[in-house]
């Protein structure tokens, strides 16, 4: 493997690292928008579409047809996505417990 190949991996491991990070990122506040808002499903539904097109857009052009790219974009999306959640995640006493467990008799 030359040098440059190397290198377009390694970009493509970064761009998918970017996605991701788009993508959940976006997530992420558009939970936090929608759940506040008036018209929940306007926030929700657009930013799917907006994310969807900008991550499938993004594949297809890191790929470039050779999937050796699009695997190594593919694994950064998937890192973005746990440094989102773990970034992400809410702060105090309650973050290690279990949820209780819901009664069924009156």
């Amino acid at each position: 493997m030359t040098m440059n190949e190397l290198l377009t991996l390694a970009l493509a491991l970064v761009a998918g690292l970017l996605l991701g990070a788009i993508f959940f990122g976006g997530l992420w506040w558009t939970v936090r928008k929608g759940i506040s808002s008036k018209q929940p499903a306007f926030w929700f539904l657009g930013s799917l579409l907006l994310r969807m097109s900008i991550a499938l857009a993004g594949f297809y052009f890191v790929s470039g047809r050779h999937w050796e790219r699009l695997l190594l974009c593919l694994l950064g999306f998937v890192m973005a996505r746990l440094v989102v959640t773990w970034l992400t995640r809410p702060s105090g006493e309650n973050q290690n417990r279990p949820a209780p467990e819901a009664s069924h008799a009156p």
